[in-house]
């Protein structure tokens, strides 16, 4: 008996919700419903296909770039240098009113921009900065929200694994995801920049400056540059060539992590315990990620050949809103998503759904990956899951709660929401340094 492409794809997301609320791994939820589903609705025959999507997507180029680039943030973490980015940031504060926490989210975009793993950056900023913002007597609500959302910028700031492994799944390039991100990441840490600043004007008890027998001369912070050079370049050469079209991703990405592994053997880090622990790192994180892609590709495989993500698109594109109503629906679907589940989850069920509506829209998929990115930014710091704070909460004094922790980020939140309004009202804010450098 034929089954209709109604009651599979019924059957396929109820199994997928049900083997999720048994707290059982994605990866293996995504497989064994594509072998079943593959067996009961196509037959044995369709198994091989299986084996090609899955080889298709291992072969695919620019997904070398992430085993890279998680490499370099790695040895970049354990050799010191992004404690010492902070440090130097830390004394150009000044006595400004919020200086330190506005200096703290600056480190966080340059962390961002030379690693693009949001666990590593939130711990670091969370064991370096917050001492030191609970030291100066600032408001710890502030201190916190500060350092899960900039800790978080590492999904909007190129080079970020989000950005990479949705241009993969979107089949858009990487390069172009990455030039549309700049000018929307900068605007998100401005925003919070700003909102630091007014904050503190207001409520100057929030976020005191810098004693003043902590302030040093002009000609001793000069000194402390140094320290910021090495992570600068390395952002600047792997944005810098790709930008320039002097190198792919995936060619940056490998002298990235050189230039980092350079840094670590002149700074004397470079030892095998170093090593041992930065491949370690590189080895979990790619695993859990890719083994999550395999099964997100043979399932994505299978409900494509049943009709099913044809069947959701006419559903999605039937509903009675114009264009900006049903991308509207998606936003806030990825946003309530966001409060219950990881990313990487999100992407597997939704981008091979929605990237065809968005699409048949008339809309530019790399500007709808970049509001993707967004919501996934704000994902990482929604109650009640949010990978940041739980993060966070980790390394923060005993005496700091979980709920400090969201309490601080829910400011933070609603500025996100404005730069996804933003980015929405005006999506020249993505598209149009892609096509500037185009030409």
């Amino acid at each position: 008996m034929e089954i209709s492409v109604e009651y599979a794809t019924l059957g396929m997301l109820g199994a997928l919700l049900f083997l999720m609320l048994l707290g059982q791994s994605l990866a293996f939820i995504t497989l064994s419903i594509a072998v079943v589903g593959a067996l009961v609705f196509i037959g044995p025959s369709s198994l091989p296909l299986l084996a090609s999507r899955i080889y298709a997507f291992v072969t695919e180029p620019a997904l070398i770039a992430v085993p890279i680039f998680v490499l370099m943030a790695t040895v970049l973490e354990r050799s010191g240098v992004a404690k010492d980015l902070y440090d130097a940031m830390y004394v150009w504060a000044g006595a400004l009113r919020g200086g330190v926490a506005m200096q703290t989210m600056l480190v966080a975009v340059v962390l961002a921009a030379i690693t693009g793993i949001v666990g590593g950056e939130v711990v670091m900023l969370g064991l370096v900065a917050l001492p030191q913002l609970l030291r100066l007597g600032y408001n710890k609500h502030l201190a916190l929200g500060t350092l899960a959302s900039g800790g978080a910028l590492g999904t909007m700031i190129p080079p970020s694994i989000v950005l990479i492994l949705y241009g993969l799944t979107a089949g858009v390039s990487t390069g172009q995801l990455f030039i549309a991100a700049v000018i929307p990441g900068l605007l998100l840490a401005s925003l919070y920049i700003l909102y630091i600043f007014v904050l503190c004007q207001l409520n100057p008890d929030a976020g005191p400056g810098l004693p003043k027998d902590e302030c040093l001369p002009f000609r001793e912070r000069l000194k402390y540059l140094k320290k910021m050079a090495a992570p600068v370049l390395i952002a600047v050469w792997i944005l810098g060539s790709i930008y320039g079209g002097i190198a792919s991703v995936t060619e940056s990405a490998g002298v990235g992590c050189v230039a980092a592994l350079a840094v670590a053997f002149f700074r004397g880090k470079l030892n095998f315990s170093v090593m041992q622990q930065a491949l370690a790192t590189t080895m979990d994180t790619c695993g859990r990620l890719f083994w999550l892609s395999f099964g997100a590709a043979a399932l994505i495989g299978v409900f494509n050949i049943i009709g099913g993500s044809k069947y959701l698109t006419g559903l999605m594109a039937g509903l009675p809103l114009g264009p900006l109503g049903i991308l509207l629906v998606m936003m806030a679907i990825l946003v309530v998503l966001g409060m219950f589940m990881d990313w990487i989850g999100i992407l597997i069920l939704t981008m091979p759904i929605f990237v065809p509506i968005v699409i048949s829209l008339g809309f530019d998929p790399v500007w709808f990956g970049i509001l993707f990115c967004l919501n996934m930014q704000m994902s990482f710091i929604s109650p009640p899951f949010g990978p940041a704070c739980f993060y966070l909460k980790s390394v923060a004094p005993p005496e700091i709660s979980l709920g400090d922790i969201f309490r601080g980020v829910l400011p933070f939140m609603f500025i996100q929401m404005i730069a996804l309004g933003l980015l929405i009202a005006f999506p020249q804010l993505a598209t149009w340094l892609p096509s500037v450098l185009s030409h």
